[in-house]
């Protein structure tokens, strides 16, 4: 990349990994495992902390399911939080746990496309800084670029972030972003699928590229931006 760039932030669900692995095979896990998952851990300081955010959430969402103290009443909730595909913290923190499980016992691999591994290792010995920003946990990040089917990335990955930042529609999310990574917004590219968030990032200060990969939605926007179909090919910044 050029000397105009000193840091490469992403996005992972349409730009790092597929569409289909988020969707099809990380939510289904966490909606088959909560209620199990609810059962052995529920008296866990950790895992009450989430179920505290969830209650706290249930309360200002009116279109929710009825929630108590129960563990199914849990679990449904959670379940329609997946289904409605909700940016909630504690649904994120939660299904993070649940992840964990399946990745340490060998049920859960994720995916990155390929072309990811060698452009991470290409821009983490070029001295750039790599970075996520994701509205899943920063566990569930780590958890995944750990157990990928390229192998371990998280040692050429240097910083994750998560709505605890902020929200990824939210320009001063990705300032905040800036200011703990030390880098002027000027220097760092931020690639995503969404235009929402490329829009933000822009507003920010931020270079973007908008990820076109396989099965992601089609993009309508006023707003122009430099699609690439691949970290292989990058050509503006390189």
């Amino acid at each position: 990349m050029s000397d105009e760039v000193r840091g490469v932030l992403l996005d992972i669900e349409g730009t790092t990994t597929p569409i289909a692995f988020v969707h099809d095979v990380l939510f289904s896990y966490a909606r088959d495992h909560v209620t199990q998952f609810l059962r052995d851990n529920s008296e866990s300081g950790e895992v009450r902390a989430d179920i505290e955010l969830l209650r706290q959430e249930h309360a200002q969402d009116a279109g929710a399911p009825p929630l108590d103290a129960t563990v199914e009443s849990i679990a449904n909730y959670v379940e329609w939080l997946i289904g409605c595909d909700r940016k909630s913290t504690g649904l994120k923190s939660l299904q993070g746990k649940i992840w964990r499980r399946g990745y340490l016992d060998g049920s859960l691999k994720s995916q990155v496309f390929e072309d990811v591994a060698p452009a991470m290792r290409r821009w983490h010995e070029g001295g750039l800084n790599v970075s996520i920003f994701s509205s899943g946990s920063v566990m569930a990040q780590q958890l995944l670029f750990a157990h990928t089917n390229a192998g371990d990335l998280t040692g050429l990955i240097d910083n994750y972030f998560d709505t605890n930042v902020g929200k990824k529609s939210d320009a001063d999310s990705y300032r905040r972003i800036a200011a703990d990574l030390g880098i002027d917004a000027r220097e760092i590219v931020f690639i995503s699928d969404v235009v929402a968030e490329l829009e933000a990032a822009r507003q920010a200060g931020m270079k973007t590229l908008l990820s076109v990969r396989p099965d992601n939605a089609p993009v309508e926007s006023d707003q122009t931006f430099d699609r690439i179909t691949g970290f292989t090919g990058l050509t503006r910044f390189v």
